[in-house]
Parts: structure tokens; sequence; C-alpha cells
């Protein structure tokens, strides 16, 4: 299985930005505290105090963004492979539970105060309205230059303060309406501002605890997952896809995906398959951090590309070439080419071989015969088809050439026709001390020998055991 795994780009220049708005907004909610509780304690609006208490939970929002945001930007670690971005949406779910204490609160003695007949005496001072009026403009600045910048920076945190900046908003101006009534006559207007309010602060408090537990449950984003998903098609049928997840946090996607390529291809071609994968994420996805799992594909894969994947899965074996599959009355026959480092001793590479035809025989149980030639790295490769077929004459010239080049006769001989094209087997018994490369040069020139003094047969497969 072969992981490609993009790593995340640097975020240092979105950090300093995250950090000098998430301080100004603590700033601006300092500055709304004081004037709301100064103007409502002035005055007894209920309305000032909940748009003050409002206001401070709005100050514990910025705080714990601005906590958020440096701790969401530190890099991945031993504890935190996916790095730290889940802070933000931690710090904004934080901040809901804060919203809905305080607006049942406020609901509570909004209620309390329209039951006694609004029973409680309001002051309508100038100074009220011109309290009401500066926070106005300071909720509207604020709410825009916080979304501006989670637009910007795709921060949850960050919308997160848009989001209730505007509610104020909208909770001042309930406030003032609620004071204008209250001046002309109808001392209810404050408590049913008040109420207003609380009501705003459930609505936004519901809205970020549902997106926020989305992402803390790993819900894959919507238009994420779509902008993968046709990504990936258009990559079909030369990519199969098997898997696709999706998660996300501190507005950065983060995908897994899992594809399948032929059982006999190599590392190199599934690697190219996985970089086109990785390429077109990172297209539909930008600075999204991608891993990609490469698998064999099983089920209906060939016995050719069975036995090849098997062949490879053995550690010795560096690369397979000339893979023949022949059906026979008595079950399938697969002959290959293998290729070891030209150091490994003759015995060491035999038992790698006597491995692969185990492994070949385990991946596909309807061979019955495996016939293996070893040779060093930078061999030559050739390509035949084999049945079973008999020639006395070309026997004779090959035991011949085998004693003469060994000192012994061969182990075992074999000839098979296919094609018209004479092949013939022939296993070698030579001193399992020597090296690989003295193997193969020993049946390299048999093979050169016969093939001059017997040009009938067309291929000449010579496999090496020790004695």
């Amino acid at each position: 299985m072969t992981e490609i795994r993009a790593e995340p780009a640097p975020r240092g220049g979105a950090t300093s930005a995250q950090e000098r708005t998430a301080r100004l907004s603590v700033l601006a909610a300092v500055v709304l505290v004081a004037l709301k509780l100064a103007a409502g304690l002035a005055t007894g609006s209920l309305g000032l105090l909940a748009e003050a208490a409002h206001s401070g939970t709005d100050l514990v929002a910025a705080l714990l963004t601005l906590f958020a945001v440096r701790v969401a930007v530190r890099p991945a670690d031993s504890e935190h492979p996916f790095g730290h971005g889940k802070a933000e949406h931690l710090a904004a779910l934080g901040e809901a539970t804060f919203l809905i204490v305080v607006s049942a609160f406020l609901a509570w003695q909004s209620v309390g105060r329209l039951v006694e007949g609004g029973g409680h005496e309001v002051e309508a001072t100038w100074y009220a309205f011109a309290v009401l009026a500066l926070v106005l403009v300071i909720d509207a600045s604020r709410a825009t230059v916080s979304w501006r910048a989670s637009r910007a920076l795709r921060s949850p945190a960050l919308a997160s303060n848009a989001l209730h900046f505007a509610s104020d908003f909208l909770g001042t101006t309930a406030v003032l309406a609620g004071l204008v009534l209250v001046r002309a006559g109808e001392p209810a207007g404050d408590s049913v501002a008040a109420l207003i309010v609380a009501g705003l602060v459930i609505l936004a408090a519901s809205r970020l605890m549902r997106a926020n537990v989305r992402v803390l449950m790993d819900e894959a984003p919507d238009a994420a997952r779509r902008a993968a998903t046709g990504a990936l098609e258009e990559l079909a049928p030369d990519v199969d896809v098997q898997r696709l997840r999706l998660r996300q946090a501190a507005g950065k996607v983060f995908a897994d995906v899992v594809i399948s390529v032929k059982a006999d291809e190599g590392v190199g071609q599934g690697h190219a398959a996985a970089d086109r994968v990785e390429s077109a994420l990172h297209a539909s996805l930008p600075d999204s951090d991608v891993v990609v799992h490469v698998e064999p594909r099983s089920g209906d894969a060939s016995v050719r590309e069975r036995a090849t994947a098997a062949a490879l899965s053995v550690p010795d074996i560096r690369e397979v070439h000339n893979v023949t599959v022949l059906a026979l009355d008595d079950g399938v026959e697969v002959s290959l080419h293998l290729k070891l480092p030209a150091e490994t001793a003759l015995d060491q590479a035999h038992a790698a071989a006597h491995r692969v035809e185990d492994a070949i025989r385990a991946a596909a149980a309807e061979v019955t015969r495996v016939e293996t030639h070893i040779e060093p790295l930078g061999g030559t490769n050739h390509a035949v088809a084999l049945e079973p077929h008999g020639a006395a004459r070309e026997e004779a010239t090959i035991r011949a050439i085998v004693r003469d080049v060994t000192g012994v006769p061969p182990r075992a001989l074999m000839f098979r026709r296919a094609g018209g094209t004479l092949v013939a087997h022939v296993t070698l018994a030579l001193d399992g001390r020597q090296s690989l490369s003295a193997a193969h040069g020993l049946a390299s020139e048999i093979e050169r020998r016969v093939h001059e003094r017997a040009p009938s047969i067309g291929e000449l497969v010579v496999h090496t055991e020790p004695r």
C-alpha cells in the first residue's frame, strides 16, 4: 500500500490577521459592555442591561476567539497529528453555551416584568439614546470587519463573531425601539425589547451550536464533498476510487482517499495514480490536506495479475517479467522470470523462487504448476506461451551442452510447443555457494550454445537450483 500525504501550507500571515481582528473584537466588546451597563443602571432599562449582558458574552466570545486562533494554528505534533484546528470550533461551542444561559436569564426577567404589567420605572433619557446610537455604529462596523475577515481567512471563530455582532445590532435596534415606546408612555416596551434580545441570542446560539457540532462530529461538508466527487469522477476510468472520506477543521478540509490499481502494476504506476488524485483534489479543494492509499485490485484480477502481485510480495524479488499463463488439461501453468540483486547467493535465490511459487499458488488456487527463471537485475526479457511437446533430438543436444558447461546432466528437462514455437525448460543443479551472477552466467552460456546448435528451439527457459 502506498500512502501519499500532502503537507499543509503555512498560515503565518493568516494567523497575524486573525489575531489583529480578534484583539479589535475584545476592545470593542469591553467598550460596549461599559457603555450599555452604565446606561442601563442609570436609566433602569432592562433592555440596556440585557444588551450589556449580551455584549458581555461577546467579550467572552472574543477572548475565546483570541485564544482559539493562537492555538488552532499550532503545527501538528505526535499527540495532535491533524493539527489544532478544532480549537476554534470548541471555542465557538463554548460561546454558544454562554449565550444560551444568558438568554434564558434575560427571557425569565422579561416575562416577569410583563406579568407584573411592566411595573418597573424606566427613564428614557437623552444620553440613553446617545449611547444606543454609538452602539449601533460600533456594532455595524465590527460585524462588517469580522465578516470580511472570516470570508478571507475561512475562520469559523471569526464568522461566529460576525454573526453575534449582527445580532447585537438587531438587539440594540429593538432596545432603541423599546425606549422610544417608554418615552411615548408604554413602559412595557422595554421588557418586550429585552425579550426580543433574548430570542435573538437563542437563535444565534442555536445556529452556532449546530454548525460547530457538525464539524466536531467530523460531518463531511456538502460543498467540499461535491467538489471532491466531481474532481475524482473526471479521473475515471483510469483511477478506481474505492473510498472517499472528508472532514474539516478551522476551514481546512482533510481528504482520505483509497484507490485501487491492477494487481500487477508497479509501485511507480501506483504512485503516479495517487499523484493524479492528489492534484485533482488540490485543484478542487485549495489548501486541503490529502492522503491517498493505493491498494491492489482484487476480485476479478486475472491469473497473470495475481501471480505478478504474489511474486512481487516476496521481499527478495526486485522485478518480475515474462509472465506467461497457459491453461492445460490438468490445470493452469504459470511461467515467469524473477530478478534479484546480482550478489545474491544461488541457494538464497532458489529459496526466494520457492517462496514465489508458494505465494502464487496461495493467490491463485487454479495454478497447478509454476516455472521460475532466476536472473540478476539487468537481465534480458523473453515472452513465450507454452504447451506440452517432446523432441528427442533437441533433448540430446541440450543434455550434452548442460553436461559440458556444468559437468553434470540437467536435473530436469521439459519441452512445450506454442503457436509453432518449441520451448524447452531445463533445470540446472549448481553449487549453492556460488553467486547468482556466476549461476546466471552459466545459464546464459547454455542458452547461447543451445540457440547455436539447436535453432529449432525458439525459447529456452533455464531454472537454476543448488545441488
